[in-house]
């Protein structure tokens, strides 16, 4: 590590809501050397990718009009942290020297291998890239064509929602429960609302084989069924980088880096988590938007008291619930308690479409543009116990 008379080296690997934001807020000390690396010359906003491939909205944004002034962009895609040398490795076999790295990765789609022929023949939305492919392959098919989206998640929902308002013929099949981590009256709102726009919603259908024109689908009441799908998209859970593991960093089961409360990893004291790719205790945030900010904002927080010879704080976020749109003109915004389970009350309709739309341009407007003016300006909801965290592990850990 370099002794510093010299601006202090950080580098930000990703350049999600996470990664971007953390790079604005580094900006609170004007003797660090900021770099952002990412693999695309544009921002991506994961949460517009449903529009995007109905072609209802776009979903990149330019970086000059996110990032503060001094940001340094590589388009390039990091291969290796070098945690001995303090060096990122990357794909062109550029190198970048660091004194602190935020590993800010993201997720990207997991497409299991244990179900045949997903891989090979379903569509995923979880990256631009596979979304501009779902898209191209949309365009190609007629209206009728019979399209099955897998998984009843949030994604899951959107897509199938969006698809159906333009008339395509759509089944979802949800696998177990439609829409989890909404309320009981939250998910039967959704189930009408996709029953009335022609969706078949197939709450206990596991499909146990993609084909290039059907699925099977097991649905708890009769043996497989073969169903026809000119089109299968794969939105059933996610999956992070190996880059973690890959650079010799303890990873939980699914991949995230393995931090502290300070989202610092528990390897190495200068590489730091943020965003979907964090698991801070081993007990990770729900993947999502929401949480992305509040942990990049927090990642940077920790590197700047560590140049400081501060103590870094904890991470802690209540969580207020979810947004899902559900086509152009209707929408839920479920409310939730602050360790993010959902209570019976939801607002529906035009005025729940109109709090996503809200909610979609806040993360950029006000959190990453306003970050990039006002470095330090972004605040959160604190407090709440994450999933598998008892209330009063949470008051330990949440105290200043």
């Amino acid at each position: 590590m370099t002794e510093h008379n010299t601006p202090h080296q950080v580098v930000v690997i990703g350049g999600g809501y996470a990664g971007t934001l953390a790079a604005n807020r580094l900006r609170m000390r004007a003797d660090v050397d900021i770099t952002l690396v990412n693999p695309r010359p544009e921002f991506v906003e994961r949460i517009r990718l449903h529009q995007f491939v109905a072609r209802t909205g776009d979903a990149t944004i330019d970086y000059g009009t996110l990032l503060g002034e001094g940001i340094r962009l590589v388009v390039d895609s990091a291969t290796r942290i070098d945690t001995a040398a303090g060096v990122v490795q990357l794909a062109s076999g550029r190198a970048l020297d660091y004194d602190y790295v935020i590993y800010a990765v993201g997720s990207t789609a997991a497409t299991p291998s244990s179900v045949p022929g997903a891989a090979e023949f379903a569509f995923d939305i979880a990256e631009f890239e596979s979304a501009r492919r779902l898209r191209a392959r949309l365009d190609e098919l007629p209206l009728d064509a019979p399209v099955t989206v897998v998984g009843g998640g949030l994604t899951g929902i959107e897509t199938a929602a969006e698809l159906a308002e333009q008339g395509r013929a759509v089944t979802l099949a949800c696998g177990r429960t439609l829409a989890p981590y909404l309320s009981a009256p939250g998910r039967r709102y959704v189930a009408k609302w996709l029953i009335r726009h022609g969706v078949a919603v197939l709450e206990a259908g596991l499909v146990t084989e993609v084909r290039p024109d059907a699925v099977v689908l097991v649905d708890g009441s009769a043996d497989a069924a073969v169903r026809p799908s000119a089109l299968t998209i794969w939105t059933a859970g996610f999956g992070v980088p190996e880059l973690a593991a890959a650079s010799g960093l303890r990873t939980d089961t699914l991949g995230r880096l393995l931090t502290d409360e300070t989202l610092t990893s528990v390897d190495d004291d200068r590489s730091v988590a943020a965003g979907d790719a964090a698991a801070p205790s081993g007990r990770p945030l729900r993947m999502s938007g929401y949480a992305a900010g509040p942990l990049g904002a927090q990642a940077a927080d920790t590197v700047l008291s560590r140049i400081a010879g501060t103590e870094p704080a904890v991470i802690t976020l209540a969580f207020t619930g979810a947004c899902v749109s559900l086509g152009r003109r209707a929408g839920i915004r479920q409310v939730a308690r602050r360790d993010d389970t959902a209570v019976n009350l939801y607002i529906g309709g035009r005025m729940g479409a109109a709090i996503k739309e809200v909610t979609c341009k806040f993360v950029v407007a006000k959190r990453i543009r306003r970050e990039a003016r006002e470095p330090g300006s972004m605040g959160w909801p604190k407090g709440g116990p994450r999933p598998g965290q008892s209330a009063s592990a949470a008051r330990v850990v949440t105290s200043p």
